[in-house]
């Protein structure tokens, strides 16, 4: 599976922001305490989705993000809302990262996809009340994790396909392997609920991806093994070829004695 891919949006800058004039401070995370007791689940989805979608931030049209406010009132920027992750395709992301805002009149579109990590502080706040702003935004895709299984969310995962105004519930599965997933259809990808801890389950491969780290180790797991088994297989033959050579010359030394 391949990174979805658009034409890039331009980035239409519409004058200044009064950063100062602003009810709150767009350059420090305004996450509540106990968002640290996220910070696992975060780390795992964000170095998922920043390897997979992103080329580790290389990708210039790819705007993945878990501090950045989306305002969704052009006169008035404090009226906001700060998902715990999301990612637009097709726009400008340094543009986006300069402003320190998601504008979508500016940036030409809404994120592509949310998610909301359960808290005790802010889970009512993602059942009732994100989901209904997500959809004025136009957000096409919102889904919801909770760790412990539906204590703060009511589900241990929710996923949300807006259609006709309202999110519309993501058939989940225990398929093939009894893992709590959905698809989301803007990752080409099942976001896994796994004894609360997230992962990603590719479909098309019948594969989970893993964090970079995690790939990283593997292949260098696997590096190692492979030059380990061509050293093994170097001593073999230098082995046997040493006993060849000493065949040879012991039939060589008793040709001479006969």
């Amino acid at each position: 599976m391949t990174t979805p891919t658009t034409a890039m949006l331009p980035y239409r800058r519409r004058g200044e922001i009064d950063y100062d004039s602003l009810d709150f401070n767009p350059f420090v995370s305004d996450h509540p305490e106990d968002a640290m007791d996220q910070n696992d689940e975060m780390d795992e989805i964000i170095g998922v989705l920043r390897a997979r979608f992103t080329s580790f931030g290389s990708r210039p049209d790819v705007f993945l993000n878990r501090e950045t406010n989306i305002c969704y009132d052009p006169n008035d920027l404090n009226v906001r809302i700060s998902p715990d992750i999301y990612m637009a395709f097709g726009v400008d992301a340094q543009a986006i990262r300069e402003r320190r805002l998601y504008l979508p009149w500016e940036a030409g579109k809404p994120p592509d996809w949310v998610l909301e990590i359960a808290s005790p502080a802010t889970a009512r706040e993602d059942v009732n009340r994100k989901p209904g702003i997500y959809a004025r935004i136009g957000v096409p895709e919102y889904w919801r994790l909770d760790p412990s299984g539906g204590r703060n969310h009511v589900t241990a995962l929710y996923g949300g396909i807006l259609a006709g105004g309202e999110y519309r519930a993501v058939e989940l599965t225990t398929e093939p392997d009894r893992i709590l997933k959905g698809h989301s259809p803007a990752l080409g990808l099942s976001l896994c609920w796994d004894e609360g801890w997230p992962r990603f389950y590719d479909p098309a491969t019948g594969l989970y991806l893993e964090n970079w780290r995690a790939e990283a180790a593997a292949r260098a797991e696997a590096e190692l093994r492979a030059a380990g088994a061509e050293l093994r297989a170097a001593e073999a033959e230098a082995r046997a070829n040493a006993a060849e050579a000493e065949a040879r010359r012991l039939r060589e030394q008793v040709r001479r004695q006969q």
